[in-house]
């Protein structure tokens, strides 16, 4: 770590732009309002798109939908059909890729607990 105008920093340059740079291809995939909420759903063990849809209060139909169609074009889901029952029966599967997400997911929400704590404890 070097020292700026006298405070710590925690990257050099070099270490800078490439955070930045896989920071900017993470969010472009995980940035979204529902993204993560989508796939902490999923993760957890809801499948069925009316399932996902009660379980993640205020998204519509409509966005969950593109939603879903997005993350499978990521390789973090994959859409199975059922044909055999009646009716259809569509599910949503997490794929073994979608599961590096797990630490991320722990991370921030563990981080986003802390912080809850420390602005409401301030109060």
């Amino acid at each position: 770590m070097g020292e700026l105008l006298g405070k710590n920093i925690a990257f050099s340059e070099l270490q800078c732009n490439k955070h930045l740079t896989a920071t900017e291809d993470a969010l472009y995939v995980l940035g979204g309002k529902w993204t993560l909420r989508i796939m902490i759903a999923l993760l957890s063990g809801h499948t069925r798109f009316n399932e996902l849809q009660r379980t993640i209060k205020g998204i519509s139909a409509r966005v969950l939908s593109g939603e879903l169609k997005d993350l499978e074009q990521n390789g973090l889901i994959k859409r199975s059909v059922d044909v055999k029952q009646k009716p259809v029966v569509v599910e949503y599967v997490p794929t073994e890729y979608s599961k590096t997400l797990k630490d991320i997911i722990s991370t921030l929400a563990d981080w986003g607990q802390k912080h809850k704590t420390k602005i409401t404890s301030r109060v």
